[in-house]
Order: C-alpha cells, then structure tokens, then sequence
C-alpha cells in the first residue's frame, strides 16, 4: 500500500460553500400549511399515554395536566370555608385551571414539533407511493427479448426474474439491466427530472421499480421480493416507520428520564417539610415546580431534533438505513474520496500517444485502439477517438478477438487476437494499464522494460496526468516463441474540480481528514492530492488495501466515512462506519452501505458529513439551553411556592414578580411557549459552521448556555408584566 502525507501548497480559491448544497426538488418547506394541517390532529392523537409513556418527560407532563384537570374539577364543587373565602377560591380555581391548560399546550406543543418533524416525511412517503403503481409486466423465460413473454402483474415477480421492459412502460420492479440500453425517467425516486441512461454491464445497470422507460428496451433481472423493494424500504424509512434511536439518543433520554426521577423525589419530599412548617403548599404549585425542573424543553424536542436529521438527509436524495448512520456521519473524521468523479471530473481524456524508440506513433495508437474498442469508459472512448482522428482507423476487428475487460485485481484490459496466414496460426496480444502491472505482464512473457518508459511514466505522472502503458505479446507460427514488447504510452489528462481546495480546507478546520483513493501510480496521486489539497493519498488501490487502510485508521480510534458502488467495494462499505453507496452501484454495493445516494454523486459524501455534524451540534446546543433556562424558572417558581413558608426564600425573587400564583404561571407559560419557539431551530438546525470542536463549544455555550439562562429571565418577567396588565396576576 502507497500513502503519503501531502502538505497543501497552492492558495485557496473562494468559492462559496453553498453553491455545494443538493436539495431535492418539490421539496415543501416545514411550514407548508398542508404538513401544518396533518401535524395539529397528529398532535393530539399523540396525547395516547401508550405513545406518551416513551417519552418519560413529556409523559410526567401529561400526567401532572391529568392531575391538575381533576384538581380542577374538584374545586368547581368545593364550598368556601372559613380559611378560603369565595374571592380566594374564585382565585384559585382560575389558577389551577390555567396551569392545566397550559401543562396540556406544553405536551401538545411537544407533539406538535414531532408531528411536523414527520410530516415532511409523510408527504415524501405520499409522493413515493404514488410512483409504486401495480403494473403488468412482461416476464420472460430466457434473456432474449425475442423470447416467450407471458403477462403478469407486478406483485408476482421474484427474485432473479426476467422482464422486458419498453418504451413508454414502468420498470415493474428493482433489478440489474442485464441486456439492452434505454433512456430512464427517475424523477418519482430522485425529484431529477432529467432521464438517465442505464444499460448492461458497468456502474450504470441498476434500475428502481416505479421509474419509467423513456425510449429502446431493456431486459431487467429483478433483484428484490415484493415488500423488500427500494421504493418499500424507502417509504419506510421516511415515514419513520422503522427509525430507530441512536445510541447518542438513547443516553440523552436515559440522562432526562434519570433527572427527572430526581426531580421528582425531590418535590414529593418538599410537600412534608411544607405541611411541618405549617403552611402546606398546593398540588398544583408542586406539580407547577416539577415540570418546570424537569428539563422538558429538550424532552419535547428530541425526538424531533432526529426525526428532521433523517428528513435532511433524504431532502439532500440521501437514503439513510438508519438514524445510527446520520449519527455516525456526525462523528466521521476521516474521508475516503475516489479521486475521479469526486475530486476531479470524472472524464479523464486521451491527449496524446507517447511511442518508445524504435517504436512508430502509428503502430502504438493503432494497438491503443484495439484495446480500447470494447472499453466503454470515457476513457476508452477517448483513446479510440483520439486514435481515429489522428490516423483514420476503422471499425474493422479481428472476428477472432477477445476482448479482455479491465479488473481491479490485474489493473489491465486489453484484447487478444488470432490470425491465419497461408494455413499457420499466429497470436497476437495487446494489454493497456498501470506501468507496473503491464510491466510484469511483459516480463511474464519474456519481455524487458527501459529506463526510457519509466522516464516517460514519471514525466506525465508528475503533471498530474494518468500514464497508461501499452504492450504487446506476439507468438510466433504454429505456436513458437515470439515477443513481448512495451510500445509507449498513452497520456490521459483529469481536470480537478473547481473549489475542491477551499473545500478540503474547511473540513481540516473542523478536524476531518481527508485521504484521496485512486488506482493511479504514486507519482500521478501526489501531483493530484497536492493540486486539490487533500490530507493523504491511496495510490494504486485495491479492495484489498481499501479494507486495509479502513481497519487501520479505525483502530487508531478513528471514524472513517467512504462512497462505493461497484460489488468489489462491498467489503470496504460494510467496514466503514459510514458507507455511501451509489444508487446506480450493483445490488451488493447498495446492501452494504448504511446509506444510499439517490443522485450517485460521489461528492455528496462530504454533505452527509456535514449534515450529521448539524444533527450533533443541534441536539447538543438545544440540551445546552434547556438545562440553561431551568436556573430562571427556579428562581421564579421556588420563592412563589416557599416564601410563605420560609420568608428567607423571597432574596431569591430577583425578578420581583406580582404574585406567588402569577409567577408559577408564567414560569409555566413560558416553559411551554419555549418548546414552541424552538421548533423552527429543531426541524432546520442549528446552521452549520465549519470550525473546530473547541471553537464550537464555546461558541454554543456562550450562546446557548448564557443565551439559555438570560431568555427565560426576560420571558417570564414579560409574561408577568402581561398578566398584571389583564388583571390576570391571581392573587
């Protein structure tokens, strides 16, 4: 395995970071008035203890409205006594019933934040099930199209069989394109409007039921059982239906839940001292003071706060397996990126053609092209049509040849051709790859390599360009030994892409690394990382030292993010913490990945990086300020409920609000009214900056941790001042 560290050089340029952002289009915004109209009934559906009990804060909330209601309701039947005229009754039944009130708002709003959190998600599951339409399709007993069709309904095909799909006709299901190319509308799955072309053979093969044939055929193998469909699984996952929460959400909740038992022993205990004292203090106040202990503003949120970085996740056509994955993503510190197609442009070209001496340009370009005539690369088109514009070279081929397709494992493609010649045979050999391993091949056969080839594969791998090299193995008549011979080589130049530099330095100020994979030579793959900035390299790659180099920054206690989409990256996907699969990778490619890119834009890996950060960052910040604001409302709650009791307590009223009963009232106006105000931050999340760890928690504890206890001071004062002004102060 070859990797260097690459010091970055050349200046950055500035582009803008958002011209980086993917959105899928038709996407609603969270305040469309259509997700608003489905979250208010979903709101108070949501009040069913069996789904509150979940939540263990929210679902203390709800029992003490319960508990308030029926306090409530006793009271409109209570008579006045000598110790509770009917002015002072009138007083507190009004005040037990607007604690009531606003303890059920505080658990409907919290409902309402969730509701609208999977409301987008709704509305993308509504739209994906009309995409799922039951069609007939036309399944066929062997490969050829030309073969027995018989008609049946979509829901009956299996796995592994074979339909014929045409022009103007709906793709019955998910599967490989096995023969044939077509022109493919996928707006129903990715929101793209513009058709794909997917064919046999290649990254480009696999296609989604639901999407439609725009033009020629194809015949689709079907890879998925009905209910196992990409489509299923992808409405599911947006409705939620299956999310699951993370291990980070789990410890949160265990976090509150543990708090809030605390809190709980603690104000049944205060109820004795109170009635020892002398001076019982009410169950409305008390229940008043533990929901205001309890950290219910994160409780009512949380769930929220994952639901929408899921719902981000697919707004960017990013299908996550999981909320674990999202989560994970947050945590990446190392990038795996492909260099072509995600640091440079993916469509490297054939600029020249370099013979050895001795050696005419003619013969090498015309040997580049018969390896090249099968290679649907741009690559290999680029060698043939160089080629053919330079010396006027035709179709014609050897009927005889075989041609040989690239691998990961030979690093070389190439063609093999037999001739006859006055009743002799003869055999005649063209490989075209990495130096090395054409260098071996040669050697196999007998054949030598020059310094002048490394001079020349050194030279164009210095500017940047990928040098693949040429030979040929030719056997002499009726089987006796022949050559082997290198012949040049061939230059392909890769453009990287505007603004990867600025980008790469952002990610190494929020202490991500990045290392760039690529095939080519070491001397090619420094020239490119330092070019576009990137922290270190894998030349020469293979599944092998992918997997390798994965275990290895994973053992140093790191996590490791990388794209994949062929079978051969299965492994490496399984092994990263977070694998991006290409949805137009094969079948296995897909089902090792944690998450599936609808776009199959390598980039957007570094998106998903930053999405997952935004989920940390949100939930973190918002646990900051719910603790935070806590402090204002103990000093407005606690000197309300005690100072009768224990006079002393009254220093603690710095607010100087009216009345005991308007200060837990507005103490629990506001700590309803807050959940509110934060959903917006919740569904959107808190905006992404891209700074280091330490930077980042100062920043978020001076504003959410100062800006938390400074709020609510504010808050409740005004909501007192309110209710003094509407006569309203209940006491």
């Amino acid at each position: 395995m070859q990797t260097d560290q690459i010091q970055p050089e050349l200046p950055t340029d500035g582009l803008e970071v958002k011209q980086w952002k993917t959105r899928r289009k038709g996407d609603l915004s969270i305040w469309d008035p259509s997700i608003i109209r489905r979250a208010i009934p979903d709101s108070f559906k949501k009040l069913d203890p069996r789904v509150q009990v979940k939540n263990p804060v929210m679902f203390v909330v709800e029992v003490g409205s319960v508990v308030t209601t029926i306090e409530f309701v006793r009271l409109l039947f209570a008579r006045p006594t000598a110790t509770l005229d009917r002015t002072h009754l009138n007083f507190e039944i009004f005040f037990v019933l607007a604690v009531a009130i606003w303890l059920w708002f505080t658990v409907v709003f919290a409902n309402f934040a969730e509701a609208m959190a999977e409301g987008r998600g709704k509305a993308q599951a509504d739209t994906l099930r009309r995409a799922r339409t039951t069609t007939m399709a036309k399944r066929l007993a062997c490969p050829d199209r030309f073969g027995k069709v018989e008609a049946v309904a979509a829901p009956e095909l299996r796995k592994g069989d074979l339909v014929l799909v045409e022009a103007g006709e709906v793709i019955p299901g998910d599967g490989d394109v096995i023969e044939g190319v077509a022109s493919v509308d996928e707006s129903a799955i990715t929101g793209e409007s513009a058709p794909v072309i997917r064919e046999s053979g290649g990254d480009r093969s696999a296609v989604t039921g639901g999407t439609r044939v725009l033009s020629d055929w194809i015949v689709v193998q079907i890879s998925a059982n009905p209910g196992e469909t990409f489509l299923d699984r992808m409405i599911a996952l947006v409705e939620g239906a299956r999310r699951q929460k993370t291990p980070n959400e789990i410890a949160l909740n265990i976090l509150i839940a543990a708090l809030t038992i605390i809190f709980l022993l603690v104000v049944v205990s205060l109820e004795p001292f109170a009635i020892y004292s002398g001076q019982a203090v009410s169950v409305t106040t008390l229940i008043a003071l533990l929901v205001c202990l309890i950290p219910t503003t994160i409780g009512g949120l949380l769930s929220a706060i994952g639901i929408a970085g899921m719902d981000r996740m697919v707004q960017r056509n990013v299908l996550a397996m999981s909320g674990r994955a999202v989560e994970a993503a947050g945590d990446v510190d190392v990038l795996l990126l492909d260099k072509t197609g995600t640091i440079t442009l993916g469509n490297r070209q054939a600029t020249r053609f370099v013979p050895l001496r001795g050696v005419e340009e003619r013969a090498l370009a015309e040997a580049a092209m018969l390896a090249s005539l099968s290679d649907e690369t741009p690559e290999g088109r680029s060698i043939v049509a160089l080629a053919r514009e330079k010396y006027g070279f035709t179709d014609a081929v050897d009927p005889t040849a075989m041609f040989i397709p690239f691998s990961a494992t030979t690093r070389m493609s190439g063609v093999d051709m037999h001739g006859a010649s006055n009743g002799t045979s003869s055999a005649h050999a063209i490989r075209k790859g990495a130096g090395d391993s054409v260098a071996a091949y040669v050697a196999e056969y007998g054949g030598t390599t020059s310094d002048e080839l490394k001079t020349i594969v050194n030279g164009i791998a210095s500017a940047g360009s990928t040098p693949l090299v040429v030979a040929e193995v030719r056997s002499g008549v009726n089987g006796t030994d022949g050559h082997a011979q290198v012949l040049g080589v061939i230059e392909l130049k890769d453009i990287v892409k505007g603004g990867m530099r600025a980008r790469f330095d952002e990610l190494r100020r929020m202490g991500i690394r990045t290392v760039m994979i690529t095939g080519d030579n070491p001397l090619t793959a420094a020239a490119i990382a330092r070019e576009a900035g990137v922290d270190d390299f894998l030349a020469q790659a293979t599944p092998e030292t992918k997997m390798k180099l994965i275990k290895e920054q994973q053992t140093g206690g790191r996590m490791v993010a990388m794209t994949g989409d062929g079978t051969n990256d299965a492994p490496a996907l399984a092994q990263a913490d977070v694998g991006v699969a290409m949805n137009t990778g094969t079948q296995a490619a897909k089902e090792a990945a944690n998450m599936v890119d609808l776009d199959s834009n390598p980039t957007k890996l570094i998106e998903v990086v930053e999405v997952g950060k935004q989920l940390l960052i949100s939930r973190g910040a918002l646990t900051t300020f719910s603790i935070a604001n806590d402090v204002a409302k103990y000093f407005a709650i606690i000197p309300a409920a005690f100072s009768i009791t224990y006079p002393q307590l009254q220093a603690l009223n710095i607010m100087h609000l009216t009345t005991p009963n308007s200060a837990v009232l507005s103490a629990v106006i506001f700590n309803a009214l807050i959940i509110v105000a934060l959903i917006p931050l919740a569904l959107r999340g808190i905006k992404y900056r891209a700074i280091g760890a330490g930077p980042l928690l100062r920043r978020n504890l001076l504003i959410y941790g100062i800006g938390g206890i400074i709020i609510p001071f504010a808050g409740i004062k005004a909501i007192d001042l309110i209710l003094q002004l509407l006569h309203l102060t209940l006491g």
